[in-house]
């Protein structure tokens, strides 16, 4: 967690931003107004009342300018490091009433600063603005400030383009420190390119090179100090340079300042893995062998915890150690189709109709699903609303008998262009009547592409005698079905079914006052009760029904009249 006060300048400030931050941290602008997940939020990491304090005591040092240049310690400083009333300023605040906020950098600082560093070393830049991203972030990759600046070297998303990162309602890499990092070594070897200077870089890479180069101009003069002193630059702007190299200094020599016992993180290192398009995260920690939030955390830049779908592949990061792991289960990897509910409330002047259209549902389905005799809604009460959902697992090598048992009756299946009614039915096993009944339909030609169909495909999971499993992977749908269901008790009682299936073996017995009925097409627990004289409700429990559910083939005891 990123401690509350956390004082981001933002990069780039008087730029403009292609998104808008919102509180909740989420992201208007692009498509990500609506991620909820918390780990995958941006985070407000500025404190108003933190900031007023540091804008307040640093107004009250006076003028600005460089008094001392620190010497005999080039060994230690590669950036120039002067001190002066303000940079001894941001020394006394960061070793008081903001001391908590740096122990908190500091001990972030040993997750990013090695590879930074060596990544600057690469570069011929100096070490030591891997501390440059501190007083930016507080390292932390999914921060952002008031001016929308985001990540680790808070870069606004015009700028982020600029040096190449790419920024959609999938990606963002202004979030990924390897990207982020090499753009930022960009940005800063440009802007000192055209400055000569340090100070004047970093003072251009907060409030952008057209506004310092400006300023130069305008005062004449050819250094950041002197820039300072006049009332050209915001507050906001001259902090970020004293509050640099205090930063600096202390970070080389914590334990002079009185920084002992801290808790360094551990270097952050992971593995790559080429993955196809769209492919979740939590299927990415099943081949990783690992949970989702850690590859969540490696991989924060993803902002729908999928990989990109408009990319051919992408390089996703697994913990350090497991890329073999993950390339061997690769392709044992097999999805298979399950259903999820969401809740909905009604509100007033709602009608199933308009809910089955927000939903892309049918009537019949939701109505079932809801054990609805009537259409009629009342406002404030929840609806149980069904949505297809992949799930992921791996099998062993070569081997299909343990696929994925699905945990309810209803499975719901997208029409693809070019299907029909009695592909469905071959492919679910299921008679193309049941299908029309169970959806409503006029006909078994009344469908269209993207069109859901609600398939209620009873389940036996609870079954001693077996399950029924339906697997969806990327080529073939695999059945497994048992061939019998029925559990005669051996005491004689009367038999109970567990399940619904087709084929029940004949030699099951049953006490000489009940008989077996198959059921045909067309029946309904109704009318086999009119048939036997026999109520529906009688029906139901005898054969421990869960709903008014019956499919063709199925045997149901029947009590003689």
């Amino acid at each position: 967690m990123i401690s509350s006060a956390l004082f981001l300048s933002g990069c780039a400030i008087n730029e403009k931003s292609d998104y808008l931050a919102t509180k909740d941290g989420n992201i208007e602008g692009a498509a990500d107004n609506d991620i909820n997940d918390p780990d995958l939020k941006y985070l407000s990491s500025e404190s108003d009342a933190d900031l007023d304090e540091e804008l307040r005591a640093l107004s009250e040092t006076g003028e600005w300018g460089e008094d001392t240049t620190i010497t005999g310690v080039e060994q230690l400083f590669d950036f120039p490091v002067v001190t002066n009333k303000q940079v001894e300023m941001y020394l006394n605040l960061f070793q008081t009433s903001q001391r908590r906020s740096f122990e908190s950098w500091l001990a972030r600082s040993g997750k990013y600063v090695p590879f930074i560093e060596h990544e600057l070393e690469k570069a011929g830049l100096p070490k030591d603005l891997a501390y440059l991203s501190m007083i930016e972030s507080g390292y932390s990759q999914r921060a952002y400030s008031r001016s929308r600046a985001v990540g680790l070297w808070q870069f606004m998303a015009a700028t982020g383009k600029q040096y190449n990162l790419k920024i959609d309602s999938y990606i963002d890499q202004r979030i990924d420190p390897e990207e982020s990092t090499a753009s930022a070594i960009a940005y800063l070897g440009d802007l000192y390119k055209e400055f000569g200077d340090w100070h004047l870089a970093v003072a251009a890479y907060n409030a952008g090179p057209g506004k310092i180069r400006n300023g130069l101009k305008r005062y004449q003069v050819d250094n950041f100090w002197d820039l300072a002193q006049h009332k050209y630059l915001h507050l906001e702007t001259k902090r970020y340079v004293p509050k640099l190299i205090a930063a600096i200094m202390i970070s080389r020599q914590p334990e002079r300042y009185g920084f002992t016992n801290i808790a360094y993180e551990e270097p952050l290192t992971y593995d790559k893995i080429q993955v196809e398009p769209g492919m979740p995260l939590d299927a990415v920690a099943i081949i990783s062998g690992t949970n989702v939030r850690e590859i969540k955390a490696l991989n924060q830049e993803l902002r729908r915890g999928k990989t990109p779908p408009n990319k051919v592949g992408y390089s996703v990061k697994i913990p350090a150690g497991s890329r073999s792991l993950a390339m061997s289960n690769l392709d044992n990897l097999h999805s298979y189709v399950s259903t999820g509910y969401k809740t909905h409330t009604i509100k007033r002047g709602e009608t199933i109709a308009s809910i089955c259209r927000k939903y892309n549902l049918n009537t019949t389905a939701l109505l079932k699903v809801n054990n609805l005799r009537s259409s009629n809604l009342k406002p404030g009460t929840n609806l149980r609303v069904p949505y297809p959902m992949v799930k992921y697992q791996l099998l062993p090598d070569g081997d299909l008998s343990n696929l994925a048992a699905y945990n309810d009756n209803l499975i719901l299946h997208k029409i693809q262009s070019g299907e029909t009614i009695s592909k469905i039915a071959k492919k679910y096993k299921v008679p193309q009547n049941m299908i029309v009944s169970w959806n409503g339909l006029k006909s078994v030609h009344s469908i269209r592409a993207g069109q859901q169909l609600a398939l209620f495909i009873e389940d036996a999971n609870k079954s001693t005698s077996g399950t029924r499993r339906i697997l969806a992977s990327t080529s073939k749908l695999i059945i497994d079905q048992p061939a019998t269901s029925a559990l005669v008790s051996s005491s004689g009682a009367i038999p109970t079914l567990t399940a619904q299936k087709k084929g029940l073996p004949d030699e099951v017995s049953i006490p000489s006052d009940y008989n077996w009925y198959k059921v045909q097409d067309g029946d309904s627990l109704w009318t086999i009760s009119r048939r036997f004289n026999i109520s529906a409700d009688s029906i139901r429990e005898l054969n421990n029904l869960k709903s008014n559910l019956i499919h063709p083939g199925s045997r149901l005891i029947i009590r003689k009249g």
